[in-house]
């Protein structure tokens, strides 16, 4: 299915906008390749494990639920709702400033104002290691500088996504809150830690939290009970044993490839398959 085709058959815009962070396990490349596996039609729009939103920029819904665990990432997308302008003013500040003094600088620092923290965190973003988020056991960010020097970015359109999210409902919760607002006709895009039973995949040191097989379990059966609301739910998940046994009996499952980006080393970034749960057919 085309983009046209998307927006001629649902009630959603296929005008794509670019995310304005990066993240590790982003679905960006979800985004680009594999847009057809949305529900043509939906009335809501919602996403539990929110991070660069990649999914949400893609399809601009009418109406959405956003939300995370990460208060700084929620907290980041309110203040460009609410003043894109001057997100855009402090970042090219820091555009100018950024060299790795500026950029261990501006880590160890804990802004007092709800902008200049969430411009703190649109820079370290943009300057650290593969657009990593990791904190330690005193909640200090502590990922190294990365090697882009491009603070600004082309791509950047910060009154436009403002605009996209006026009719979102940001939230800072447990997924399972979200997955539980979900009701008939919603479509809800789950894309949780890839936690495995064993944690063979080695995923789990790249989040701030520990994303646990208890954790998968819990979301395993809010993702049942939506469906059973009659949500359309589409999950993305490791395409492992645990996994694919989890799920068994609920929805359709197909597996897809995508690249591998968080190796350092970019002739180590192969193909690797994930597995997506649709709960409609």
């Amino acid at each position: 299915m085309t983009p046209e085709e998307v927006s001629s058959k649902s009630n959603h815009t296929a005008v794509r906008s670019v995310p304005f962070l990066k993240w590790a396990g982003g679905k960006r490349w979800f985004a680009e390749r594999y847009i057809d596996m949305v529900p043509a039609r939906f009335e809501r729009y919602i996403e539990p494990f929110l991070g660069s939103g990649a999914v949400f920029f893609a399809l601009r819904p009418r109406a959405a639920i956003l939300s995370d665990l990460n208060r700084e990432l929620i907290s980041c997308y309110e203040v460009i709702r609410r003043h894109p302008r001057d997100v855009q003013r402090h970042l090219q500040l820091h555009h100018a400033d950024h060299s790795q003094t500026h950029y261990y600088r501006m880590r160890a620092e804990r802004p007092s104002s709800a902008l200049e923290n969430a411009v703190r965190f649109l820079y370290l973003n943009r300057t650290c290691w593969n657009g990593l988020y990791r904190v330690n056991r005193k909640n200090e960010f502590n990922v190294p500088i990365g090697t882009k020097t491009s603070v600004m970015l082309p791509t950047d359109d910060f009154v436009t996504t403002s605009e996209i999210l006026a009719n979102a409902k940001l939230l800072h919760q447990d997924f399972e809150a979200t997955l539980d607002e979900a009701l008939e006709g919603d479509f809800v895009f789950v894309d949780p830690p890839y936690t495995v039973k064993h944690n063979l995949n080695g995923f789990v040191k790249y989040n701030d939290k520990i994303f646990s097989w208890s954790d998968q379990i819990r979301l395993r059966n809010a993702v049942e009970r939506a469906a059973m609301r009659g949500a359309y739910v589409l999950v993305t998940n490791a395409n492992h044993e645990s996994i694919r046994e989890l799920y068994d009996g609920l929805g359709h499952h197909e597996v897809i490839s995508r690249a591998s980006v968080l190796s350092g080393n970019p002739a180590h970034r192969a193909p690797t398959e994930e597995l997506t749960i649709r709960t409609w057919l």
